[in-house]
């Protein structure tokens, strides 16, 4: 690259690039407009969106376990009798293990009330406690929703963490794509200058009587090919640029557009092996894709649980004291009491049976997921250094390559200057170091773009 850095100063101080580039004009470095992008950017703030939802169903599920007031009042009056007259309350305490603690107050009147509802004058309260034996004691759905919204929690984590990270490396690609074809563009008019420079040049010789006609000719065709190349190179930066606008917003949500004199700062060569200097993770268990799996395992592994319980009988005692004085402790009277039992057991089993082998293959099937991803991180992640390492290494042997095609042409212009050579000859080697630039410049790309890649499969944010 150290070819195309002398190039970038050379037409910084040149008076034809100082022309073009007046006084408002503006750059946009890479950590500038990275920064703009992971602060303003609608996707990135969407992915705030992830840890918010994840926070909303945690508070949801901790509200299963909130207590609760049941009130119900039922009554029937007909021909100026009064039937019955029905008034229950209940305040429930859910705990974590299933148990519900229970307080109720029951006060019924009537001609015609069921004998079983009769209960003093002034009302009757009760205290007592819903303990399941059997199935939901150790793990219920109110246990298991909780926890998994925990684990979600976390999980939205890692998952905020790769929307965010791939949303950089597509504004990342977005960057030096435009950061190419500018420095193409600028390669291209600073050989479309040498080259009408040449032409008149050859025009002067012709009138002279030194040069031939078909020189000036051999002279103007390479003008429109340049010509051709620079407009190709222009439409090039005019459709990257507005690629690169895509990914650029302001605080208020609005899309902005980048300005027809905003250009890539000159360091941003330096910033982007800067920011992209990422280490690997020192175990891939840190990575948030194999966490994010993990978690999901977590979840799965819970609903497991939930099925193998439900294999159980369902066995629920409760127990209530009663008394007509609540606000008396020592009224509680262990021969006042109310005490049920339910129980219920499917014979087969065959749904019950059904669901836990569904839940024990959902995690077999992330279990799997997990070895795989582990598997092709890894070699991603080898595959990736190798490339950028390569690219490194072809950079060197271009950087040579260059000079050695500089040499040539600098040798083409001196026997041409002494009347060994043509113009022809000055073309096709000056049309050579061209090629040989503009293959710099895809390298320097295609290394960048390998260094993002790098990045993007590793998932790590860079530090702004």
């Amino acid at each position: 690259m150290r070819h195309l850095k002398i190039f970038l100063l050379l037409i910084l101080t040149c008076p034809l690039f100082m022309k073009a580039q007046v006084q408002d004009s503006t750059y946009l470095g890479f950590e500038e407009y990275l920064n703009l992008v992971k602060t303003y950017h609608p996707v990135v703030k969407q992915a705030g969106l992830i840890t918010e939802r994840a926070d909303a169903n945690l508070r949801s599920s901790r509200g299963n376990f909130d207590p609760k007031i049941e009130a119900g009042y039922d009554r029937k009056d007909y021909k100026e009798t009064e039937y019955y007259d029905l008034l229950n309350t209940s305040f429930k305490i859910p705990t974590w293990f299933g148990v519900e603690l229970k307080a109720q107050y029951e006060n019924n009147s009537g001609v015609y009330l069921n004998p079983q509802n009769t209960v003093p004058e002034d009302g009757l309260f009760a205290a007592g406690i819903s303990v399941p034996v059997g199935q939901g004691l150790f793990i219920n759905e109110r246990m298991a929703t909780l926890k998994q919204a925990k684990v979600f929690v976390r999980q939205s984590e890692a998952e905020q963490q790769i929307a965010v990270n791939d949303i950089l490396y597509r504004a990342s690609q977005a960057y030096f794509d435009w950061f190419s074809s500018y420095l193409e563009m600028e390669l291209l008019e600073g050989f479309l200058e040498n080259a009408q420079i040449r032409f008149r040049g050859v025009v002067r010789s012709y009138q002279a009587g030194d040069k031939p006609a078909i020189d000036t000719t051999e002279a103007k065709l390479n003008i429109q090919n340049r010509r051709l190349s620079l407009e190709q190179a222009r439409l090039d930066y005019i459709k990257n640029s507005l690629q690169l606008s895509t990914f650029l917003w302001n605080q208020d949500n609005e899309p902005l557009e980048l300005r027809e004199q905003t250009y890539p700062a000159p360091a941003s060569i330096g910033q982007v092996d800067e920011i992209l200097d990422i280490q690997a993770p020192s175990t891939l268990e840190e990575h948030p894709v194999i966490r994010s799996l993990n978690y999901k395992i977590e979840i799965l592994e819970l609903e497991q649980r939930l099925k193998a319980n439900k294999l159980l009988p369902k066995i629920n005692l409760e127990y209530n004291f009663l008394t007509e004085e609540a606000t008396e402790f020592n009224s509680l009277n262990y021969d006042n009491y109310k005490f049920g039992v339910n129980f219920s057991f499917p014979l087969f089993l065959r749904k019950e049976r059904g669901e836990l082998k569904l839940a024990k293959l959902k995690v077999e099937n992330a279990d799997f997921d997990l070895v795989n991803k582990r598997i092709e991180l890894q070699n991603k992640i080898l595959a990736l250094r190798e490339q950028v390492n390569s690219l490194r290494e072809q950079t060197i042997i271009m950087e040579e390559l260059i000079d050695s095609y500089e040499r040539m042409l600098e040798g083409e212009v001196r026997k041409f200057d002494l009347g060994e050579s043509s113009i022809f000859l000055i073309n096709t080697r000056e049309s050579s170091l061209l090629s040989a630039l503009q293959k710099e410049i895809q390298l320097q790309n295609k290394l960048l773009n390998s260094k993002a890649e790098l990045f993007r499969i590793l998932a790590t944010i860079p530090q702004i």
